[in-house]
């Protein structure tokens, strides 16, 4: 039985529900808060007395976690065709992406929980490299996938797609006329010129669509043949109810995007912060390393961050300036609604 069916509300007459990914970056780790021992996301109907979509996704996300909200954006309108009401039209949820401090108080009193996001993503994280289990298990369960094609130009296609979506090559005996494992070229630590930290939700449903994630309804105790790795649901990360892993994803994949062209950061980080903090949260938020100098350069360039004229108090080695966003991105962020409680 997979997790598509096996949980489920009591049904009702609604027809639509609200969804919240809450991110919080708290020592350097890119965190969501999750409800149901990490199963679900903070959701609830939406309810006529709700005068809003946002009205009605604050309303539950402050009932189910006590979290103080501060900016949030819708992301994408999602129809779950296995949930149905009781008069049997198909559910329709609307998710939305919260920037917030995490506060761990809140969370004590009412059981939510907060989650490293790459317990449920796992292949993700670049943090060190490419993880081996991408090359050596994930895309030769995917390939195997796109041998299973019942005509030439769907296996040509669905190999494309795994070199674009996986950041991986082949070297030059690997056909598409055969279905033996492909032998992906390994890159070296910290090499990412074809993976694209933003293409969370395009490597997700590729997953899903090939049957190699418990939340499919296709996921088989064997695949194609081939038994799956006795290791396989460490690599492929821990599964939620419903599509809620599809929907952090989503969320993952928009927040990656928007920090390359929108200061977003500044509503993850405290009031003063060191240079190097700083780039850790964004790395905590993309995946993979950042070149130090030329992140500082580019933060020269951008006129982002101002320095406060105080250090940090350091244990070991010399303190460490710390800055402070410009006052005029401060002011950008009470424009966009977006000013967080900050934690004392």
């Amino acid at each position: 039985m997979t997790l598509s069916y096996s949980h489920a509300h009591q049904q009702g007459s609604g027809t639509t529900e609200v969804v919240a990914v809450l991110v919080a970056i708290t020592n350097h780790v890119a965190r969501v808060l999750t409800v149901d021992q990490g199963k679900l996301l903070p959701n609830g109907p939406l309810m006529p007395l709700h005068r809003s979509l946002q009205a009605g996704v604050r309303q539950w996300v402050e009932e189910q976690t006590l979290q103080p909200l501060g900016y949030i954006e819708q992301l994408y309108t999602f129809v779950d065709t296995n949930r149905r009401n009781i008069d049997g039209h198909a559910l329709v949820y609307v998710s939305y992406l919260g920037l917030v401090q995490e506060t761990q108080t809140h969370t004590l009193k009412s059981k939510a929980l907060w989650r490293d996001w790459y317990d449920y993503f796992p292949w993700e994280n670049h943090l060190q490299g490419m993880p081996a289990a991408i090359t050596e298990l994930i895309v030769p369960a995917l390939w195997r996938w796109a041998a299973s094609a019942t005509n030439t130009a769907i296996q040509q296609r669905r190999e494309q797609r795994i070199q674009l979506c996986w950041g991986v090559s082949f070297d030059e005996h690997s056909s598409t006329n055969s279905s033996s494992k492909p032998k992906p070229k390994a890159r070296g630590k910290g090499q990412h010129s074809d993976w694209v930290s933003e293409h969370v939700l395009l490597r997700y449903e590729m997953l899903y669509e090939a049957g190699l994630i418990p939340e499919s309804p296709d996921y088989p105790p064997s695949y194609y043949g081939a038994q799956l790795p006795i290791e396989w649901s460490q690599i492929i990360g821990i599964p939620m109810y419903y599509d809620h892993r599809r929907v952090i994803a989503t969320a993952i994949s928009r927040l990656r995007a928007k920090i390359e062209y929108q200061p977003l950061i500044f509503g993850l980080m405290p009031d003063k912060f060191t240079l190097s903090q700083l780039q850790q949260s964004i790395e905590a938020l993309s995946g993979i390393r950042l070149h130090k100098q030329n992140f500082r350069r580019l933060l020269d360039t951008q006129d982002l961050v101002t320095p406060t004229g105080e250090s940090s108090s350091a244990n070991r080695g010399r303190p460490a300036k710390l800055y402070r966003f410009r006052h005029d991105i401060e002011l950008q962020s009470l424009l966009m609604d977006s000013k967080l409680p900050k934690q004392k």
